[in-house]
């Protein structure tokens, strides 16, 4: 691709991920990709990095956006660092797609409809139809073609840097990351399965309460 510069690390030259962070950050990139900060030298490089003025991608492996926070916290990165640096937090999920041919529609149970408030992810006076699986040629017969991922932003605000200074846990920090208009793994599950995209069977699958 035009314009990206690529590095494989290759630890048995001592090419690690810390080492080639360090070698980049030196020809001053606009943005920088690390495929995954899993361990402290390479998540403090990053850090310093985006300090620079650098725009810094990377993966973590976490439940959901707001462990990433605590993530970085248990790995030793300084917390005053993290409320400087980060920008935002994007946790996904990838559930099987309903294939678009055969699933059949059908009406959820008031109870069913009252426990899960799907009635938010439709307009006012509209009924809430669900999907199921059925299975045709075209997927198949597994009633399912494709995924799509499910998925939260946690946008960082002033409210979720004193959490992050006073070492809240995740559970505080997504509380108050949902109290800022942050829709849940589960909801994005819950509005895509409303819409005909997946089932509430591959939404509990993946995405917990």
């Amino acid at each position: 691709m035009a314009g990206i510069n690529q590095i494989q690390v290759k630890p048995q030259i001592d090419l690690t991920f810390s080492s080639a962070l360090r070698s980049i950050v030196r020809q001053d990139p606009d943005i920088i990709m690390v495929g995954e900060m899993r361990d402290l030298e390479t998540a403090r490089i990053a850090v310093q990095s985006a300090l620079t003025g650098h725009l810094v991608l990377s993966t973590l492996h976490t439940n959901d956006a707001a462990g990433g926070i605590t993530r970085l916290l248990d790995m030793g990165v300084d917390d005053y660092l993290i409320t400087s640096t980060i920008n935002g937090i994007l946790a996904q999920r990838l559930v099987r797609r309903l294939c678009q041919h055969c699933k059949e529609a059908y009406e959820p149970l008031p109870e069913l409809i009252e426990e899960l408030a799907l009635d938010k992810f439709v307009g006012e006076g509209e009924r809430v139809t669900l999907y199921h699986p059925v299975g045709c040629e075209a997927c198949g017969g597994s009633g399912y073609f494709g995924r799509l991922s499910l998925t939260e932003v946690l946008v960082m605000n002033d409210e979720l840097r004193r959490l992050v200074m006073r070492h809240a846990n995740a559970g505080e920090i997504q509380q108050a990351a949902i109290d800022d208009g942050m829709d849940t793994l589960r909801q994005d599950g819950l509005r895509k399965s409303v819409i005909g995209l997946t089932t509430l069977e591959e939404v509990a699958r993946v995405a917990e309460d």
